[in-house]
């Protein structure tokens, strides 16, 4: 092909707050009134708190219109559009919108305790995903929905893994985090092993997002929020070894798991560092690693890079140029490129910009893998069907290849980090 197959393996959707109410069951209807009103009163407080914030991230956006913004989470025919637009034509659904009963923000502001409505938040989790195989339905060969489930309710998220297997949430299964303060017991307990067991069984891949595993920074504004863009990608990140350590890779080596938007340069170092631990913890007759850690791996058969590179792959959102080279060491087959869509700090609009300066040093093959082949194998798109819109909508793979200079990124593409102005030294380096 002339063209290159461009695939977001991240992006994220979601129904608007009332759309919501038809998935629910009935019998939720009447709280979910009153909940989607208190909603509606918070939402407004929060614009009033955070006025200057609401409105700079609109500005640095496509077209400054917090309505426009959140109607890409639920148009399916402005997002092909846009997405056709800006040369990639399908993608991986992760959520991205409130769910019914959930609480109102990523730091929990004014948020209802967590453990005091488990049945409710299932329900709303569970409606979500009956609106995103809709949305699926509406472009099935350009969508991978994914599927959410509850570690509170673990014989529940079993009989929901097989409902998203029969009804095409070829996405897989989105494992939220358990954080210390959270009231579930953490991905290495045996608690979650009927869930591993019915994923691996339906052949579907278990994802983990960047913010998933993070915990409540509580309401420190703006400290709080800072400290939650600091840290969510290492809360997210200890999920591997959580599920490495206490053998789930092991025992289901079929089990395809994804970490998706904490970046890519910490892999290399990481597994460096957890094979240390394992050959110390497997091996050594001294030393506390083996006094605290030889149970856990004695019946581990791979290293730590071995199940990596067997069933690991990243999520590589808005990926820079030096983490594009730096695939060659993780591996170029574990590697999906994404662009976040709709969030401001994506690639879109100016995916083509980005794809040309952070893949221009690679060679086709290695860009094939990286926007294409790996996160059709994962994730199930057929690439044979896509084709014919990929030689409609996305950039050719001469295109791609051929670099583009640093001033020629728009001043408004450098909020994406795939194009920040580090960039500009990385790419030389």
């Amino acid at each position: 092909m002339e063209h290159h197959i461009v695939i977001s393996a991240d992006t994220h959707c979601g129904a608007d707050l009332r759309d919501y109410r038809p998935y629910l069951e009935s019998r939720y209807h009447a709280e979910f009134d009153e909940w989607a009103e208190y909603m509606d009163g918070h939402n407004e407080r929060r614009k009033e708190m955070f006025a200057d914030m609401e409105r700079s991230p609109m500005e640095v956006g496509v077209d400054g219109d917090p309505e426009v913004w959140g109607f890409r989470n639920w148009s399916s025919d402005q997002r092909l559009a846009e997405q056709e637009a800006d040369g990639f034509i399908a993608e991986v659904l992760f959520p991205n919108t409130q769910p019914p009963f959930a609480p109102p923000a990523a730091t929990a502001f004014e948020a209802p305790p967590y453990s005091d409505n488990f049945e409710h938040r299932w329900a709303g989790l569970r409606a979500h995903n009956r609106w995103v195989a809709d949305f699926v339905s509406q472009a099935p060969e350009r969508r991978a929905g994914i599927a959410q489930v509850f570690l509170g309710d673990v014989e529940g998220s079993v009989k929901e893994i097989e409902w998203a297997a029969e009804h095409g949430l070829k996405g897989g299964v989105l494992i939220p985090g358990a954080p210390p303060d959270s009231p579930f017991e953490p991905l290495y307990s045996q608690t979650y092993e009927p869930i591993w067991a019915a994923t691996a069984a339906a052949g579907l891949p278990l994802n983990h997002h960047a913010g998933g595993g993070s915990p409540n920074y509580g309401n420190h504004f703006p400290s709080s929020l800072a400290m939650f863009i600091l840290e969510a990608t290492w809360w997210t990140q200890r999920a591997l070894w959580h599920l490495m350590f206490s053998g789930v890779f092991e025992r289901y080596p079929n089990l395809k798991y994804v970490t998706t938007e904490t970046g890519t340069a910490w892999v290399p170092e990481t597994l460096e560092r957890l094979e240390s631990f394992f050959h110390r913890m497997k091996y050594s007759k001294y030393g506390s690693e083996t006094v605290f850690g030889s149970q856990a791996v004695a019946n581990l058969s791979l290293t730590p890079s071995e199940y990596f590179a067997r069933q690991c792959y990243i999520g590589a959102s808005f990926l820079r140029p030096a983490e594009a080279l730096l695939t060659r060491t993780v591996g170029v087959d574990r590697v999906m490129w994404g662009s976040d869509y709709p969030h401001i700090e994506g690639s879109h609009p100016y995916t083509r910009e980005h794809l040309r300066l952070t893949f221009a040093n690679l060679t086709q093959d290695e860009t094939t893998q990286i926007l294409s082949t790996n996160a059709a194998e994962v994730y199930g798109f057929d690439l044979d069907a896509l084709a014919p819109l990929a030689e409609q909508f996305c950039p050719t793979k001469a295109e791609v290849a051929t670099p583009i200079d640093y001033a020629d990124i728009p001043e408004r593409a450098k909020g994406c980090p795939g194009m920040n102005p580090l960039n500009q030294v990385e790419a030389a380096a």
